[in-house]
């Protein structure tokens, strides 16, 4: 299983926090994205917590296409 550094792709608030509630934070716990950038991600889309975002089908869909072009 890959792992990953929560301190790089978290704000520092979120770092120490387990899986389940990260999962349930909202998207400006991801680092780079503002509040703002939540606001507007649940106007588009209705994303609302990072696992909305990583459950979004356009997310599952680009990540899918990068998958393709990867394997070539």
């Amino acid at each position: 299983m890959a792992s990953i550094d929560l301190d790089k792709v978290l704000d520092k608030a979120w770092a120490d926090k387990s899986l389940p509630e990260i999962l349930d934070a909202p998207v400006a716990a991801l680092k780079g994205v503002s509040d703002r950038d939540g606001e507007l991600l649940q106007e588009a889309f209705g994303v609302k917590t990072v696992a909305d975002l990583a459950n979004l089908k356009y997310v599952r869909w680009a990540q899918a296409l990068a998958a393709l072009e990867a394997a070539k």
